[in-house]
Formats: C-alpha cells, structure tokens, sequence
C-alpha cells in the first residue's frame, strides 16, 4: 500500500506530523443513523472495517482537542443555559464512552488495540457532543416557546398595572374621553358601506389620476382630481400655549393670505358672487371663499358643488395643522374669538349638515363631537342642542346617556328642552332591544318614565305642538286641561319658545312610532295625576321657567342661524334679525380677537371733482380701490 493510502486511512495530511501509531479512523454514526445512510463504498471499493459499516473520516486533527474546554466555553456564554440533558441520555452516553466500539477490535495487533481504546473515547465524547447539539436544538425551541409566555405574562402585567384593560368590548366611560373622536367615523364611506356594502360605494369612487400630487393624507376629506393644484395658500397654525392638559392653537394668515382677504371682504361688499369666483382663480384654497360661494351653490340647488367646496376649504385648512394638533383627542382648543379659527368651525358645521342630509348621521355625530371639543366651556356654535338629535338618529343610545351623565352636574343639560326629552328617549329605546338582560331593559324602562314625567313637569308647552307634529289628535282630558292647554304655550317665555321651536322643528319624527306615542300618553296621564294633586315641583318648576329663560344667549342664535329651521329662525328677536348675517362669520363675537386690522378704505367719490370721477369711470382700467 502506498504512502498516499496509508495517510489517507490514518487520517494525515501532507505536511502534518501523524497523531501517534494509532489508527485514525473512527465510527461516529449510531447504529439506526448507520442503517438510514446504508453502506458507502471505501477506497478501491472495498469497504473499510471489518463489521460492514462504514465510519465517518476525521482528516483534521484539531477536532479532538480541547472538545472539553469547548463546552465549558459554550456553557460560560450562556448558549446551553436552561438546556438540560436528561439523566437517561447522559448515562447512556457514559456507557458507549465506557464500552467503546467493538467493530474497531478487529485488526489484531497491539497498535490496533491500544489505538481502539484511545478512539473508543474519542468516539463517545464526539457521540456525547452530538447527543448534546440535538438536545440543544430541541431546548432552543422550546425556550423560545417559554419566552413568547414569559413575554404575554409580562404584557399582562403591564397593562394590568398601568390600568389597560384586556381585549374586548369594555364599557366606554374606561377607556374613551366622553368627546373623543374615532378617526374612521369621519369618513362617511365607513358608514355608507355599512348601509349598502362596500361593492356599491367604492363602484361610485372614480380613479385617481396619477398627475395630481397632494402633499399629505388627510381625515376629514379625501383629495380629488378634479381639484385645482395644490399649493400652500399662506395659512398656517401656531400653538399659543399649554396648560392643565389642554393646548391651544390658533390660525395664522401670512400676508399673502391677508392681501386675499382683502380682496374676498371687497367682493363680498360687492353682493356679486362673480367676483368671490375670480378671485377663487387666483387663490383657489382660500377659505372663506370657498364657504361663500358654497352657500351661494346651495341656494341655487347645487348641492354637489356646495358640498365640494366645503371639502376644499376643510382640506386646505387640514393641510395648515400644526404637528401637535389632534382631532381625537378632545384636548385641543380653538378660541373662536379670533377671525382665523372660525374659518374651521363653520366648514365643520357645514360639512356635517351635508353629512346628516346625505343620510350618514353617526359620521355627523363624530364631526358634531369634533366641533364640541374644540371650545366645550363657550360652545360658540350651541353643539349641544344637535348632538342629542344626531345620537339618536345614529341609535348611538349609550353615548347620549352616558353624556348626559357626565355633564348633567356642571352643565344642567336637563334644563334644555332637547336634552329634557331626547335623553328619556334614549333610554325607552334602549328598553326596546332584546339583547339586553331582562333586569337592564325594566331599569332603562322606569328610568325613562322617569325622566319624561320630569320633562314634562318642567316644559309644559312642548306636548301640544309635538302631538300636532306628529298629526295625533289627544284626547279631551289632556287638551282640555290647563296644564297642557293654550296657556302653556303661550305663558312660556320667548327665549323657551325659540328652544322649543328649534328642537320640535328637528326631531318631531323620532316620536311618531306607535310604541313611542303609547309610552308618552302613560305618562302624560301620570303627569297630569301629579298636577292634580298639588305635587309641589309643579310649581318650583314654573318659578324655575321665570327665571331662567330671560333672553337666550348669542350663541343660541348663531346656531339657530346656521340650522336654518324656519320655525326657530321666526322665534328669533328683532334685534338679530335686523342686521346683516354673513355666510362666513354670522354673528361674530362683541369681543373678537383681531390678530390684523383690514386698511381703511377711501371712497374716490368722497374727494375730488365728480365730473372728473364719472369720465374716470369710463376707462377701462378703473376701479373703485385706490
């Protein structure tokens, strides 16, 4: 045999010194791993070993040393930490090292026999590293398992600390500010689908065009192709300040946008709306053009463009936000005051009444709690007059009365007539609903009896017109008695009356079901037992209604302005309806906060020689402005 063979079947390589006499081939493979992998061929063909198993060639000789120092390194680096090895495996791996392999016992001479106890060793720590790779693979895996645990154990102990209850339907006063808003309510596609599938919605949506570039993606509107360009028009928002939670932001409008403004009150004074449309050429996201000429498009029944208009200015507006400002978290404030907040106020305001009209009232009842939580204390536009109305229409039942809840301590809702009935409603609907346990639909029932006696304990003078509303002919006891007759309309004060007005003008057709009118008459005869009988909150409820209801504050008449609810707009004082009331700022407050005062204007036929004007105004280059 040659040189070559005798290094290859001892394991040497070429300029490497030979371990020792011993022979160098040694069996690594398991009996059942032998049999999977069969027998392969030796040198020549012949196989190697007299047992007829083949084993596996250790050509490097720095494989076998140290292998102890090794897993002592390994165990030192925290690899084999929490793996292991069972005691059966250990010892069996003991017994093979102790026994050895006795197909290497065949050679016969005494190198052969002192190399086999030596390889025998070899081969059972090699056996024993082996065993312990596999089991570290398996414990790997399954501390990976105990770790995804240890780490859900640790998330529940977070949120059970920091008070985050565990997923599912808690009840909203937990977990939700009482005016918090939900971004996906304000898209009125959310409810759409709802109502007609999502097949039926998104088949209306046209396909974007690829060459309109808008810089951000917005909530309150989505961007279309068909708008002009965008580019920013010189409006900005700044943060003023930050205390107790609360941050207050205001608008800001570069002079650029001043100079624009300008020119809009010029074309306003104008009574043309021609010009507001020129200047919408030059400045197509101006935004009090926008809701000019919006209102202008719905009084000529262009409802779409109306409404596309308002989706521009909100856009424009959404575009100017400052990077702290949040529409949902209830937190951030807007003093109406200023002239460049109120921009924002009334396209809210418009945008949810094309909302409530396009029949999608609980994405109206989220931009009503947006337009609330901007200013809760002054509520400049009155929201809270229409959310009640909004909630029910949305059968959002819980929200109603859980603000009424909440508010009733600080804000005397039940003293308003909307909140006086609309809140026993509520809960009389909730009582209809069979999802509920029996114990809570008998509790939402007495509450609601309840609550309606009080309200009409307390407005007297809303039963009759409701009943006519609702094309209900009451029976003679009930309009003939003074309680309810003539008198208790008549006696109420105006400011009541316009109250009254607005609601019954709004929501009388949520009373014209047959289980609703049966519960109201019970009551109305439970009510008029009471009167009957000289209960004494009869009458602190008619001093109350004295005192009170003096004159109604200026922004109930803002809001029965922008309601346009002809009943309530003729209950309206002489006063207000007197002076002119402009589309984009009705009513601005007595004390607004002007941030830039407009120029003073100079009349060209207050100076100068009138024959000398009339031939000025024949050229075409003149105008009125110097």
């Amino acid at each position: 045999m040659s040189r070559r063979a005798l290094r290859r079947l001892r394991g040497e390589q070429r300029g490497q010194e030979p371990l020792g006499p011993d022979a160098l081939q040694f069996v690594l493979l398991d009996d059942d791993d032998a049999e999977e992998e069969g027998p392969k061929p030796g040198l020549g063909g012949r196989r190697t070993g007299g047992a007829g198993k083949e084993g596996v060639r250790v050509n490097n000789r720095f494989e076998l040393i140290n292998i102890e120092d090794l897993e002592d390194d390994l165990v030192v680096n925290g690899e084999r930490s929490d793996c292991t090895l069972p005691d059966s495996a250990s010892s069996g791996n003991k017994g093979r090292a102790k026994h050895g392999n006795p197909e290497n016992k065949q050679d016969g001479d005494a190198a052969a026999k002192a190399g086999s106890s030596e390889q025998s060793n070899a081969s059972g720590k090699l056996r024993k590293k082996k065993k312990k790779q596999k089991n570290k693979k398996s414990c790997t895996g399954e501390s990976s398992e105990n770790g995804l645990e240890d780490i859900d154990r640790i998330l529940e102990r977070i949120e059970d600390s920091s008070g985050f209850s565990h997923p599912g339907p808690p009840p909203l006063s937990s977990r939700k500010h009482v005016l918090y808003v939900e971004h996906r309510h304000l898209n009125p596609d959310t409810e759409l689908k709802r109502y007609f599938g999502a097949r039926a919605v998104l088949g209306e949506q046209r396909p974007r065009q690829r060459q309109r570039v808008y810089p951000k993606c917005t909530w309150l509107t989505t961007p279309k192709s068909t708008w002009p360009r965008y580019s920013k028009p010189g409006l900005s928002m700044r943060l003023l300040e930050s205390k107790k939670g609360l941050s207050f932001f205001a608008f800001e409008h570069s002079e650029e946008y001043q100079q624009a403004q300008h020119k809009f009150l010029v074309a306003v004074e104008s009574m043309e709306p021609n010009n507001i449309v020129a200047l919408l050429q030059t400045s197509p996201y101006h935004v009090d053009s926008l809701l000019q000429l919006s209102d202008a498009c719905r009084f000529q029944e262009d409802q779409e463009m109306a409404r596309d208009l308002i989706e521009r200015a909100l856009y424009s507006m959404e575009c100017a936000f400052h990077p702290l400002f949040s529409l949902t978290s209830g937190t951030c404030r807007l003093d109406y005051r200023r002239p460049e907040n109120r921009s924002f106020y009334l396209a809210l305001y418009k945008q949810m009444s094309f909302l409530e009209k396009r029949g999608c009232p609980r994405t109206a009842l989220e931009y009503c709690k947006l337009i609330l939580s901007l200013e809760p204390d002054e509520d400049p536009l009155c929201m809270l007059l229409l959310i009640d109305h909004l909630a029910l229409r949305a059968r959002n039942y819980e929200y109603l009365i859980r603000l009424f809840q909440e508010w009733e301590a600080h804000r005397n809702l039940s003293q308003l007539p909307n909140f006086a009935f609309s809140v026993p409603l509520a809960y009389f609907l909730l009582s209809q609903q069979t999802d509920l346990p029996e114990h809570e639909l008998s509790s939402a029932r007495q509450q609601a009896s309840l609550l309606i006696q009080q309200a009409l304990t307390m407005f007297p003078g809303v039963l009759m017109p409701l009943l006519e509303y609702c094309s209900v002919r009451p029976d003679a006891t009930v309009s003939n008695h003074r309680f309810f007759g003539p008198d208790a309309e008549i006696s109420q004060p105006p400011a009541l009356s316009q109250l009254v007005s607005l609601y019954l003008g709004r929501s009388h057709f949520l009373w014209k079901e047959p289980a609703i009118m049966s519960w109201l008459e019970e009551n109305v005869h439970e009510v008029l037992e009471a009167v009957d009988s000289g209960d004494p909150a009869v009458e602190a409820c008619e001093n109350r209604r004295k005192v009170l209801y003096q004159r109604a504050p200026r922004n109930i008449h803002r809001h029965v302005i922008l309601s346009e609810i002809k009943e309530a707009v003729a209950a309206l004082p002489s006063d207000v309806t007197t002076q002119s009331v402009m589309g984009f700022d009705p009513l601005p407050p007595v004390d607004t906060i002007y941030s830039y005062v407009r120029p003073e204007r100079l009349s060209p036929v207050s100076h100068g020689n009138t024959i000398a004007l009339f031939f000025r105004s024949l050229l075409p280059n003149y105008t009125t402005e110097l």
